[in-house]
């Protein structure tokens, strides 16, 4: 039989105090950022948080049903970062879905947005709540405090290799391996892709599914690493960032055929800043986006971009959270849904998207 692993074991792994580790595990403030990934790695690769509490035989259908009766409202929790809110056109949406979802099964919802740092308990009644359904990017110290409170919960766009949970993507490296192929298919070769590859989990396995199709098909990367590793707080800031990168590269390198950017606000800055430089779209260069945002359809000339069925990820989500009120113990589940690529205005066969 396995020993137990204590907080002492985590510790001296470590190289921090016991103190320091009772923090970082119960998601308090008083760790740095980087300690408490060491520190909750450790005990993930320690095997601490597969230890199972004792139960008394028999007793737990009892409490379960007992506990299920008394809650009856399902936490929404999207921390307002990264333009994470309520009327985004991406994540207000998903929001919708859940809403609908929740409505259809009579649950009541309580909408989380402030960018909670410490005792999450505090802002909310655990013995009212049935379970939590997370939005977007979620600090791995808040994740850890609803995982110590016993809430059951799952992701929606997004996963803590450190805590596991059920999460929902859209399929993101399938979605954008159909778009270059497309693009290889219609003559183009002098692709780059567009987006900072470590913003999200999805815009990571947008770039692996691209960088996938194009070693599939033999055509050499000749990637611009800048265009991987920009940051912008809005899009006039991308914008500027991305024309500055254009005007350098184009006169050292030339003009791609095709820029195949991460997400649609991305795509809409590049069109922009493609325009300020003269370069006609899709004469010159095709652009193709992600995620089918209102403004993709809107723009001029028109985005094309993958649809991305934003109130399919929030109903589904809901039907994920009760599915695992029900079934607790069995296996995480990571679903991936699918996605169809909409061509509009944006894209032309390279013969057209010639310099």
């Amino acid at each position: 039989m396995s020993r137990k692993v204590t907080m002492q074991q985590i510790a001296d792994h470590v190289g921090v105090s016991k103190f320091a580790v009772s923090k970082a595990l119960a998601g308090k403030s008083g760790v740095s950022a980087d300690t408490r990934e060491r520190i909750i790695g450790a005990a993930t690769q320690l095997g601490y948080f597969v230890q199972k509490k004792a139960r008394p035989a028999g007793a737990r259908p009892a409490a379960q049903a007992s506990a299920k009766a008394q809650r009856d409202t399902i936490i929404v929790l999207i921390p307002n970062v990264r333009y994470q809110n309520r009327h985004s056109f991406y994540w207000g949406r998903i929001i919708d879905g859940i809403t609908s979802g929740l409505e259809q099964h009579q649950i009541g919802i309580m909408i989380v947005t402030e960018h909670i740092t410490d005792n999450f308990a505090k802002l909310i009644n655990p013995d009212g709540v049935l379970g939590l359904i997370g939005v977007g990017l979620i600090s791995n110290q808040l994740l850890l405090e609803i995982r110590n409170l016993g809430i059951p919960f799952v992701m929606v766009d997004h996963e803590d290799p450190l805590i596991p949970s059920d999460s929902l993507f859209m399929n993101n490296f399938e979605c954008m391996r159909r778009v270059t192929n497309y693009l290889l298919g219609n003559g183009h070769e002098k692709l780059q892709f567009v987006g900072n590859i470590r913003y999200s989990k999805s815009f990571s396995d947008r770039w692996l599914g691209y960088r996938s199709m194009m070693e599939e098909m033999q055509v050499e990367l000749h990637q611009w690493p800048e265009l991987l590793s920009f940051e912008g707080e809005n899009r006039s800031e991308i914008t500027e960032t991305v024309e500055a990168i254009l005007q350098r590269r184009l006169a050292a390198d030339g003009l791609p055929t095709s820029f195949v950017c991460a997400n649609d606000s991305i795509a809409l800055c590049v069109m922009t800043a493609l325009m300020k430089l003269g370069v006609d779209i899709p004469g010159q260069c095709t652009v193709t986006g992600f995620d089918n945002i209102d403004d993709a359809a809107l723009c001029k000339p028109t985005l094309s971009t993958v649809h991305v069925n934003k109130e399919a990820l929030g109903q589904r989500a809901v039907e994920t959270l009760l599915w695992r009120i029900e079934h607790p113990d069995s296996p995480k589940e990571k679903i991936l849904l699918a996605g169809d690529f909409v061509l509009r205005e944006s894209t032309a066969p390279a013969s057209s998207a010639s310099v």
